[in-house]
């Protein structure tokens, strides 16, 4: 399994298969999943098919994708964040989701933290993205604190859906 980086708490590295258990952990919790756009997991067959068929296809295809976040202290996989290439608009998106418990300690930013570094410095992109449902404010306060600045309200083209649009530029 690569590492992709490391924070004073966190290890974010690539998925793999064996993670199917700690994917459904998280996955099958309703309010995880909320502001998502995916659905509950119902079983970990479900979670083994995301990891192979999206997640790692991601990987090959594209070089980055959601990868696994562990947290030092208990070595526990608590979630997943990373970057998203999105061929239907040809940007690249940041994205984030944690077990419950890890809610409200600064996990969420100090992964996007590492992670926007990790896409200029190591993938060499010039911008990154944030797409939030509106009533996300948690996650919006997130992409503030680390930089990303609000474009718009607009309807993502896929699932027609209303979205703020975040960005920030590699400097």
């Amino acid at each position: 399994m690569t590492q992709i980086t490391e924070t004073d708490r966190l290890i974010i590295r690539e998925f793999t298969i064996n993670d199917y258990k700690d994917l459904y952990r998280f996955g099958s919790i309703p309010k995880v999943q909320k502001y998502t756009e995916d659905k509950v997991l119902k079983n970990h067959l479900e979670a083994k098919k995301i990891i192979s068929n999206i997640i790692q296809n991601q990987y090959l295809i594209n070089g980055y994708g959601r990868w696994a976040v562990i947290f030092k202290n208990n070595k526990h996989l608590i979630g997943a964040a990373g970057l998203k290439y999105l061929s239907e608009i040809n940007e690249t998106d940041i994205g984030y989701r944690f077990l419950p418990s890890y809610w409200n300690k600064g996990i969420a930013s100090e992964a996007v933290k590492a992670i926007t570094e990790y896409g200029f410095k190591k993938i060499g992109l010039q911008k990154i993205n944030g797409f939030v449902i509106p009533e996300n404010i948690a996650s919006s306060i997130v992409l503030q604190k680390n930089g990303y600045r609000f474009d718009k309200q607009q309807i993502y083209p896929t699932d027609k859906k209303v979205y703020n649009w975040y960005f920030i530029f590699n400097k």
